[in-house]
């Protein structure tokens, strides 16, 4: 049993397009309301904060209507190719709005995006199970992770090159232009999602990757329930979704800040860190998911758990920046594409193969339930409680102790493949 790399690298292109917009919305969007619309950096968190109170509802509907879509173009692409072409053309009005005063006709058309983004975003992710054989699925995942950092990867290099800006004489900084950046994201996203449309033919690969071969009906049919004990573990799976991001989002959303108090460093110094913990993910993917087919998921994940929870202790007993940062950062980053790489596979592994969107926009949701929460628990325990910035990593330490323990109580989700006759085979992918 092979994974078809060269195919798993076209569908991950559309994964790059979201990537590449949801880096640009959090770089250039909160720039626009605060310089160029002149909103208050509360209502430009509150607004901020939109995307994922969305995420929450919309991500599971639109999976679900996905699994159930038929056409000629597949399930899927339709969604991908048309919310794409819908999300370019919100994003050219955006553009020439930002070129006014209009904050009202803005913020309206913002809204428009973000529904739109969450029409495609589980039927996009839902694509590479569809054609990928159970065992072979973290290693898709890997490959979908790391084609889908290119796209945020660009969007931090466009927003380098196409974002000026100029000092002028009271000090406040004035930006030239946003148009060029909203076009080189929409050109970006338009051009990768075309070439996964064009080069894939959905409904024909589905029937060649033979996934849904020697299925009873019922699971090529969407709906009906879990096993008790499936159910139990798919609860607990979605808690330790829950509840990772509740601590790794609590760090990432105050980190530059705690650098600050702590340390007394500006975010642009701190800011190489967070790139330490990204390098160390990116370069990780592949290799936890070759990992994970001898381990095995769970225990793969639970190894991610523990590497990031020795992280976040670690950084407490720091008095000041060393060297030593750099390890710890690294090991964040290892622990969390060790789970990310796994998470997700072993969520849809739960439903049957007709259900995979629903099951995708359950990932997603309780994903982004925890990125609505976490912000407002830290900041009350940092800002109300007077707690400080101290209380960070302890608080991310708590969480991720509770995800290991939440962890351990799925059984069901894992998977390997057969054994190999020899080392080599563990690295035999398909590349046609």
């Amino acid at each position: 049993m092979k994974l078809n790399t060269k195919q798993t690298v076209l569908i991950g292109l559309s994964f790059a397009s979201i990537l590449a917009f949801w880096q640009f919305y959090d770089q250039v969007i909160p720039v626009i309301l605060e310089n160029h619309f002149g909103r208050s950096t509360s209502v430009t968190n509150a607004i901020m904060s939109i995307d994922n109170i969305l995420a929450v509802f919309l991500l599971p509907i639109f999976g679900r209507l996905s699994d159930r879509t038929r056409t000629r173009m597949g399930r899927r692409t339709p969604y991908i190719l048309f919310g794409t072409v819908a999300a370019v053309a919100l994003m050219v009005v955006l553009a020439v709005l930002t070129e006014h005063t209009s904050f009202w006709g803005f913020f309206v058309f913002l809204m428009l995006l973000l529904v739109v983004m969450s029409v495609y975003r589980s039927p996009a992710v839902a694509y590479m199970p569809d054609v990928t054989p159970k065992p072979l699925r973290s290693k898709g995942n890997a490959v979908i992770n790391l084609v889908g950092y290119v796209g945020g990867i660009f969007a931090m290099l466009a927003a380098q090159l196409f974002l000026k800006s100029d000092v002028l004489s009271d000090g406040t900084i004035k930006y030239r232009s946003f148009i060029p950046i909203f076009a080189a994201i929409a050109v970006f996203m338009l051009i990768t999602v075309l070439i996964t449309v064009f080069t894939l033919n959905e409904n024909k690969i589905v029937r060649e990757s033979g996934v849904s071969d020697g299925e009873p009906e019922e699971e090529r049919s969407p709906g009906g329930k879990l096993d008790k004990d499936v159910f139990k573990s798919l609860v607990f799976i979605l808690l330790s979704i829950f509840l990772w991001y509740t601590a790794y989002n609590g760090v990432t959303t105050s980190l530059s800040r705690y650098f600050e108090s702590e340390f007394k460093i500006g975010a642009g110094q701190s800011a190489i860190y967070v790139t330490v913990a990204t390098a160390a993910a990116i370069l990780s993917f592949v290799p936890l998911g070759v990992l994970s087919s001898k381990l095995g998921r769970k225990t793969t994940i639970l190894l991610g758990i523990v590497l990031m929870t020795v992280g976040y202790g670690a950084m407490y007993f720091l008095n000041s920046v060393s060297v030593i940062m750099f390890v710890i950062f690294a090991l964040v980053g290892v622990g969390w594409a060790a789970i990310n790489v796994n998470s997700f596979p072993m969520v849809v592994e739960m439903c049957r193969s007709a259900d995979v969107g629903k099951y995708t926009g359950y990932y997603y949701a309780f994903s982004m339930a925890a990125q609505i929460f976490t912000p407002l628990l830290s900041g009350f325990l940092i800002d109300n409680l007077n707690l400080g910035y101290r209380i960070l990593f302890p608080y991310a330490v708590v969480f991720s102790v509770l995800a290991f323990i939440t962890m351990c109580f799925v059984r069901h989700g894992d998977s390997k493949p057969e054994k190999k006759a020899s080392l080599l085979e563990h690295f035999d992918v398909d590349a046609d």
